[in-house]
């Protein structure tokens, strides 16, 4: 028997589809509301110059070269009265201020990830990623329209930023070892290249995290300063060169399973600007989004391919026991963060109900068709 609510959903809907077709029908006659058809004034004579920063290694490939792309898309969307220009991290500034000059007002933007300011905010690294968590699909779905980016708003607030969702690496590798991993003991005391909230759950499993920047990672792990390291994917894993300095190549990249990067922009600059040019950032903010995780996906089927034909180089899972520990460990260490920072508490229950939400769907379709078809 259909319910009453039933009936009156399914009525309500019908409704809905009426009208719409409706609204085709009559659409030369009245395609925008009146709100829409308020007209935006556009002074040709005002232009704006802008400074964006990166995390990122000057040039560094894709998301450095995305962020110059972004900066040419905003030029011609705007005719020419926005011009960004680019500096790679330590061309302008050091590469890991990039919150304090964009909310001080020093630069206009700034591209990195939130986890880079956890020592700021200790909620900001569930806006990049969570261990074991969701996937790069997901965690756009969560931002963009499950009521992610009005928490991500609320936590950037009082520092004059608005954060947007400015791409994404995809899934990453477990990473490069120079020893074996055979079990969870063989974590103990191991030292290792890994940032973030999957730096903190490795030390709690044993291991021995260490935070040393891109331009450093070969050489540390060639002279064995460190025993191990994560970077990114078979992309720029590959042009790295760590194949040449380590054997073993585990995955998956249970630390950062989709990690999302950001643009965050000076909030009152941003309010300044016409409305055609803030929807231009948005517009362009989203198109880099999707550009890169689909650039970092065609790559890295390419290279992990050069990859797997390297005969030095053993690309192996992670054994199910190590992979259980660390869950353990993210585990304790989310129940640390939340119990320790209010905010960590109430931006990470809301990330837990939307993936509580979303995973029966993603159980009978995306996984379902990897498992079985794909």
């Amino acid at each position: 028997m259909t319910s009453k609510k039933g009936n009156k959903d399914r009525r309500d809907f019908v409704k809905k589809i009426g009208g719409s077709m409706a609204m085709v029908g009559t659409m030369g006659l009245a395609a925008c509301t009146p709100e829409e058809k308020k007209s935006i004034n556009i002074n040709f004579n005002n232009t704006y110059r802008w400074k964006m920063t990166t995390t990122w290694p000057p040039n560094f490939p894709v998301v450095g070269e995305g962020c110059k792309m972004m900066a040419q898309w905003v030029r011609k969307m705007s005719g020419g009265r926005m011009e960004i220009t680019v500096y790679g991290g330590g061309e302008l500034i050091p590469a890991l201020e990039g919150f304090d000059a964009v909310s001080n007002g020093a630069v206009e933007m700034n591209h990195g990830a939130a986890y880079y300011w956890a020592g700021k905010l200790p909620a900001a690294p569930f806006f990049t990623c969570v261990p074991f968590g969701m996937n790069a699909q997901q965690m756009g779905s969560w931002i963009i329209s499950g009521g992610g980016q009005k928490l991500w708003d609320e936590l950037y607030a009082p520092f004059d930023l608005k954060p947007f969702i400015c791409g994404n690496t995809g899934v990453q590798m477990g990473g490069w070892f120079n020893k074996e991993v055979n079990s969870l003991e063989s974590l103990k005391g191991l030292k290792m290249r890994m940032p973030g909230l999957g730096g903190k759950v490795f030390a709690k499993a044993g291991g021995t995290p260490m935070l040393v920047s891109g331009g450093e990672i070969y050489t540390n792990l060639e002279r064995g300063v460190i025993d191990a390291t994560e970077w990114i994917g078979p992309y720029h894993d590959y042009k790295m060169g760590l194949h040449q300095v380590a054997k073993y190549y585990y995955y998956p990249g249970w630390h950062e399973p989709g990690p999302v990067l950001e643009m965050i922009v000076n909030n009152t600059k941003y309010q300044a600007l016409p409305e055609d040019l803030q929807e231009i950032i948005i517009t362009a903010c989203y198109r880099l989004n999707r550009w890169m995780m689909s650039e970092f996906d065609a790559k890295n089927g390419e290279y992990l391919l050069k990859i797997l034909e390297e005969k030095k180089v053993d690309v192996r899972p992670f054994p199910d026991e190590v992979m259980q520990g660390l869950k353990e460990a993210t585990k304790e260490v989310l129940e640390e963060l939340t119990a320790s920072d209010p905010m960590s508490k109430k931006v990470y229950e809301h990330y837990s109900a939307f993936r509580k939400q979303i995973k029966p769907w993603m159980d009978i379709s995306e996984k379902v068709f990897y498992d079985q078809i794909g």
